[in-house]
């Protein structure tokens, strides 16, 4: 027999029964029943049930036993009475006698967190213990799940004849929207590699090459604010490039293997087939967003003229600046004061004064009585005798200040009725557009609007290639600095705020799970591109020195995309925090609580490079 086990805590049934087994594992929990005691033994697959009674040779030695002991049994396999057996787990028709044990690895001390149970405890506490906080179910499933999508994956991108390609991880520095991780040379003192913010350059230059198709599984560094779903330090995405393509062929190449690593492991949620292509502008206004949730319904639209001139003097005021306008997001099922006044509630938290509103209900009597000049209890009474129609009407501040003839033409705008609600913003889009969209994510979700069954995919294209910083006035590269101009050269002879790229993001449910473009392949564009930017061509030969030479020597048309695996894995897990899908991941202040880092080097490690610590006060 095996020195640690026959057989693995998932594998026995009653067509054991009366064998003699070898198991190894954990002690899940201990349960003392009137002196015969039952452990449940865990390992990676299951876990089976395991007893000592008195008779046993070793029942002196397994009282000793504690939880997340490591331990090795030898046993006889039973089946258990009729009516103790456990249908949820595999081997729950069976437990196995204790015939002899061997203590494989003790637990010195208490434990910081326990395994067994639904406890919660701090994530500081879970990421210092990793190693415990991953033996338990939930977090064994993520792995696993983790690993078959990345298996899966694989096989997809070598079943449509793409070639796995490893790129390295030291590597030269070039700004492509993070701050890079450098890593300084001993060889070369005074200078620095750094790690890839992404294989971006060295897949293009494996299309120079004359590869055609690549793809890997890439590990990327980029030192960045951490949120929920975006590591601080490290992460892994399926990139992928291809030559003598357009961006449809990008979208016909990676849509049937997202599609599908969702259907196999999405857990019979609806899959969008049909993904709509949206403008990086539209998915502003009707969202409020580039990574749009069309799980919800809901689109805002803008308004501007039902309130240019009103008695609404706030928005009538600032629809006379430049540049500003009216937005409104319907609200179906909203129209209550109660929630109207929540909603408002929350943009005030958000930083804004507040958040307009109006919301249709059926006519009241008082409203009847006003309008007839009679007294309510009269109103009443035609109301009741249906004399009267009562019809509907709008309610709420702006619905007073503007008008019933504007206010009605908002609802027909909208297409609201009774029940129904809308929210207002003005201003500078750039200034409300978040804080809008995120408020129609909170109605969606609170009206029930939001389809929770569904993984609902769009791409976002037409992104412009430029952004002008709001303080300093200068121009820069909004999104990827390699895309391709629409339009090549002609397009950068115009204003550089109106020039829109050949790049595109996959939203899927609100997350950005795809980014790419097709590239920028000529160099006299990617010149011009860099030069707009405030790059000359010295500095771009400098920082991309090896790209734009390989660019000289016949380079072929090429483009592609990297989709985020952790963000991939954290939707199909139903988490809400990339780090429950990441095996050993930093903290918000990425700090490694485990392994100590970063950590401090020594005075003989900074010689050797030549580097010296400068205190910051």
């Amino acid at each position: 027999m095996h020195a640690y086990r026959s057989h693995t805590c998932a594998d026995l049934n009653l067509a054991n029964k009366g064998d003699t087994v070898r198991l190894a594992g954990w002690v899940h929990r201990v349960r003392d029943h009137g002196g015969v005691l039952f452990i449940d033994l865990r390992d990676h697959y299951g876990i089976t049930q395991v007893l000592c009674d008195p008779d046993s040779p070793v029942f002196a030695q397994v009282e000793k036993v504690r939880s997340e002991w490591c331990i090795r049994i030898d046993g006889l396999v039973k089946a258990r009475a009729e009516g103790l057996v456990n249908a949820k787990i595999p081997t729950g028709e069976i437990e196995v006698y204790i015939r002899d044990i061997e203590v494989l690895g003790k637990v010195n001390g208490d434990l910081p967190l326990q395994v067994f149970g639904d406890q919660e405890y701090p994530e500081e506490t879970r990421l210092r213990y990793r190693y415990l906080d991953l033996r338990r179910e939930k977090m064994q499933n993520n792995m696993v799940l983790r690993s078959d999508v990345v298996s899966s994956i694989r096989k997809r991108m070598w079943d449509q004849g793409f070639k796995e390609f490893q790129t390295p991880i030291i590597t030269a520095s070039s700004p492509e929207g993070a701050r890079d991780f450098l890593v300084p040379s001993r060889l070369h003192p005074g200078k620095f590699y750094a790690l890839p913010q992404a294989p971006q350059q060295f897949k293009q230059l494996l299309m120079v090459s004359g590869f055609d198709k690549y793809f890997q599984i890439a590990p990327c560094f980029r030192d960045e604010d951490p949120r929920a779903d975006r590591s601080p330090t490290d992460f892994y995405q399926l990139d992928l490039e291809m030559s003598f393509v357009e961006q449809q062929d990008v979208f016909d190449t990676i849509q049937p293997v997202i599609a599908g690593v969702f259907e196999e492991f999405g857990g019979g949620k609806k899959v969008d087939q049909t993904w709509e292509q949206i403008s990086y502008k539209d998915a502003a206004l009707w969202y409020g967003s580039d990574k749009p949730d069309l799980r919800n319904p809901i689109k805002m639209q803008v308004v501007s003229d039902h309130f240019a001139g009103s008695g609404f003097a706030i928005f009538a005021k600032l629809l006379e600046q430049e540049g500003t306008e009216v937005r409104a997001i319907p609200a179906p099922k909203g129209g209550s004061r109660k929630f109207c006044d929540r909603m408002n509630a929350f943009a005030q938290k958000e930083g804004l004064p507040g958040m307009g509103y109006i919301f249709w209900r059926e006519k009241t009597a008082d409203a009847v009585a006003q309008e007839l000049g009679i007294t309510v209890k009269e109103a009443q009474a035609k109301l009741k005798s249906g004399e009267v129609e009562g019809g509907m009407e709008a309610a709420g501040p702006l619905a007073k200040n503007i008008g019933p003839e504007r206010t009605e033409a908002i609802r027909q705008q909208l297409g609201l009725g009774v029940g129904d609600a809308a929210f207002f913003l003005g201003g500078k889009p750039k200034t409300f557009e978040a804080i809008a969209g995120r408020a129609r994510n909170i109605i969606g979700e609170e009206l029930g609007l939001t389809d929770t069954d569904r993984f609902a995919f769009a791409w976002i294209v037409d992104f412009p290639i430029y952004e002008k910083d709001a303080e300093t006035g200068k121009i820069d590269f909004e999104h990827n600095p390699f895309s391709m101009p629409q339009g090549g050269m002609e397009a950068l002879q115009g204003d550089p705020l109106e020039v829109l790229g050949f790049q595109y993001d996959l939203a899927c449910n609100g997350y950005e799970l795809v980014s790419g473009a097709i590239r920028n392949h000529k160099p006299e564009i990617m010149f011009k591109a860099f030069e707009i930017a405030g790059y000359g061509e010295e500095e771009v030969r400098k920082r991309f020195g090896g790209m734009v030479n390989a660019f000289q020597y016949g380079a072929p048309p090429h483009g592609g995309c990297a989709a985020g695996i952790d963000r991939i894995v954290m939707l199909l897990a139903e988490e809400q925090n990339i780090r429950e899908v990441i095996l050993f991941p930093m903290n918000q202040r990425a700090e490694d609580l485990m392994m100590n880092a970063p950590s401090e080097p020594t005075s003989d490690q900074l010689m050797e490079l030549g580097l010296r610590v400068i205190p910051q006060e």
